[in-house]
């Protein structure tokens, strides 16, 4: 059940990761905080299967603030990505 509060917290987060990162208009609302809960549960679980206990900080840190650097990278991506193909189609339209 712990899962859940590490979830929770970093989808919370990554909705304030997606507002602080510049050209969110470029980019789905719903990316960073996705991609940030997807990334604390892959990691949560990880560290369960290898023994780490929930009591230790280690997996709190490893899962909230590595889905949080995680989620980041990708929206920076993502948006660089996003304004790349838009230069090439305005440029092939002639905008």
């Amino acid at each position: 059940m712990y899962i859940l509060l590490a979830l929770i917290a970093a989808c919370a987060l990554g909705i304030a990761v997606h507002y602080l990162l510049p050209h969110r208009t470029l980019r789905g609302v719903a990316l960073v905080p996705g991609i940030a809960t997807a990334a604390s549960a892959i990691v949560y679980t990880a560290l369960q299967w290898m023994g780490v206990g929930q009591d230790s900080i280690w997996l709190w840190v490893a899962s909230v603030g590595g889905a949080i650097v995680v989620s980041a990278v990708v929206g920076l991506v993502v948006t660089q990505q996003r304004r790349r193909s838009d230069a090439s189609r305005k440029a092939a339209l002639g905008i």
